[in-house]
This record gives C-alpha cells, sequence and structure tokens, in this order.
C-alpha cells in the first residue's frame, strides 16, 4: 500500500490498528456489494446492529434494541420491531442491504464508502436503494463515496464522479460536465457503449481489446492498446491527471476531441 489516506491530518496508512479502530465504523463506514455474504446468518439482524451500536456508541440492553429499531425503521424496513429478530434469510435482498445501512449509520459516521451497494437487486429494489443513500445524506450531512459501474446510478446520486482505469484515475469533473462533455477515450468509450432508448435501433461501439493484468500493465498508458487515438508517445509515457481548459481533471495526452489528427504531443509532455 501506498500513497497518503489522511482524516483531519490523521494519517491512516500505516497507523497503529488501534488507532484505525477508533476510526473505522465510527469516522468511516463502508456498505459491500453483497449484503448476502456481509450479515452473519446465525445472528439476528437486530443484535447485529445492536453490536455496533455498542461498539462505536456505547449503548447496551434496552437501550440498544430501541435504536436498532428506530435506524431499521429509518431505512424502510417495514414493522422493524418485528423483523429486528428475524435472522439475514428471512429477508429479501433488498432488505438485507438495507439492514446493513443501519448497521453503518449506526456509529453515525462522517463518510460512507458505498462499494457497489445494488449490484445483486433488482432494477426496482435498486432506485429505492439509491433514494435512500440520497436522503439519508441530506438529512445528516454525512458524505458519501459511490463506487459503481452503473453510470445511471453514479448520475443519480454523485455531484462529481472520477473514471478509474487499470487502478488509475483517468478522468474526473463535476458529474454534469463530465456526463455533457467527456474528454478521455475511456469515458467516451464507456458512454458509447449505452443503449440509447429514445432513438431508433443502432450498433453500440465497443471498446475494442481487453483490460490488461494488474501485475502485468502495458509501459506508458495503460488504456493505449485499446485507444484509436494513442500515439507512439502514448505507449511509452505514462500521463499525469491534470486540469483542462474545459474543467475537469483528465490523464490523457490527447483529450481534445476538437483538435487535429493525433499525433505526437508537445514537448511539454515528455
Amino acid at each position: 500500500v501506498s500513497g497518503s489516506v489522511q482524516i483531519e491530518g490523521r494519517e491512516l496508512i500505516g497507523a497503529r490498528p488501534a488507532d484505525v479502530e477508533t476510526v473505522r465504523g465510527a469516522r468511516i463506514a463502508m456498505i459491500f456489494q453483497d449484503p448476502s455474504s456481509s450479515l452473519n446468518p446465525v445472528h439476528r439482524v437486530g443484535r447485529q446492529v445492536a453490536e455496533s451500536l455498542r461498539l462505536h456508541r456505547g449503548l447496551r440492553g434496552a437501550q440498544a434494541r430501541t435504536e436498532a429499531i428506530r435506524l431499521l425503521d429509518m431505512v424502510g424496513i417495514p414493522s422493524a420491531a418485528t423483523r429486528i429478530d428475524l435472522y439475514p434469510h428471512e429477508l429479501s435482498g433488498g432488505q438485507c442491504q438495507r439492514v446493513l445501512i443501519a448497521m453503518t449509520l449506526a456509529g453515525q459516521p462522517d463518510l460512507l464508502i458505498a462499494d457497489e451497494p445494488t449490484t445483486a437487486l433488482d432494477t426496482t429494489i435498486q432506485a429505492q436503494i439509491l433514494d435512500l443513500l440520497s436522503g439519508i445524506r441530506r438529512e445528516t450531512g454525512m458524505a458519501m463515496v459511490f463506487i459503481s459501474h452503473d453510470l445511471g446510478a453514479v448520475s443519480a446520486v454523485c455531484d462529481r464522479a472520477a473514471v478509474m482505469y487499470a487502478g488509475r484515475i483517468v478522468e474526473t469533473n463535476d458529474v454534469a460536465r463530465l456526463f455533457d462533455a467527456p474528454n478521455h477515450p475511456y469515458t467516451l468509450g464507456l458512454f458509447d457503449a449505452i443503449p440509447e432508448l429514445d432513438t431508433g435501433r443502432k450498433r453500440l461501439v465497443p471498446i475494442e481489446g481487453t483490460v490488461p493484468d494488474p501485475k502485468n500493465l502495458p509501459q506508458g498508458c495503460a488504456f493505449a492498446p485499446r485507444c484509436v487515438r494513442a500515439s507512439a508517445f502514448c505507449q511509452s509515457h505514462l500521463p499525469e491527471l491534470k486540469p483542462q481548459a474545459r474543467g475537469g481533471h483528465v490523464a490523457c495526452f490527447h483529450p481534445d476531441l476538437t483538435a487535429a489528427p493525433v499525433g505526437e504531443p508537445q514537448a511539454e509532455f515528455a
């Protein structure tokens, strides 16, 4: 692990486990993408929510149960006072995901990391979970990092977006600007591969090739072998994430679609 992760000036990379434990769950919480494997199947959901309350807020007994019911009710679990005593297999996938959200909210975190929180859910339940997360964020003032392959979900939830390829950020911008005028070839490829329901049928434009092996990344830009605008320079040099005149940041030597045909970059990129 390299780089730096800080919260209010505190460095978390390399910190003592005891110091990290004061942050995990209490300051920064996480929702994982598969609720069925994130909940303990042999414990009732109420006990699992109460465990978070005990660890992060010191609540126990009847006080913890009352607060657990309140949290389950807040995330939309019907008849929360009854369902608090159910096991995970007695709930639907959407309800299990809501229980996980209740567990993360139990610590009253400042930051919620949502890792593909709607992957295992059908479309209707996905929309409900996204609405729930957006509502909680507005009500509590909590910040949220939303990780997803679903561009529609990103547009519905996020203020800013960062597009990643092969482990690196290749473009970042406000969501509205990113969706209106993407600059990086990979970002353009993602949008070109989305079917348009309000227009006539037309062939989608795929991104040719495959994602490189993370253990054996190509020299230079990792997207260059699949990029229609890549030059020989791209094959040997790694682009930095740089601000663009039209807003946002892009890690590309040729981000401007209105520019002349692709050639060798200027000396400033060398």
